[in-house]
């Protein structure tokens, strides 16, 4: 049986180059949300830096949603759409 990693390994991503799907504001984030992003996020997208800036970049993301619900409560912090047709991530279960 393959395991989570294996079958995530199998995803084919087509990233939309110039138009993200997810835009984030940092400035409008506590630290503490910012730490949540880095937890959440199953890809491992959202990281901190030295100094607790944000480093995100949307390639690889899942599409699942957790990012946007834990930025729900702070207004104007992401901009969250579904990527554009044939972009995005295409989920091959191996």
């Amino acid at each position: 049986m393959m395991s989570v990693e294996e079958m995530l390994s199998k995803n084919k991503f087509v990233v939309d180059e110039g138009n993200p799907h997810i835009v984030v504001d940092a400035a409008c984030l506590a630290p503490e949300t910012l730490r949540a992003l880095t937890v959440v996020c199953p890809a491992g997208l959202y990281n901190l830096d030295d100094k607790g800036a944000l480093l995100f970049d949307c390639a690889g993301c899942l599409e699942c949603g957790a990012c946007r619900v834990v930025c729900a409560g702070h207004a104007g912090a992401m901009t969250w759409n579904h990527p554009r047709p044939s972009f995005g991530v295409n989920y091959r279960f191996g």
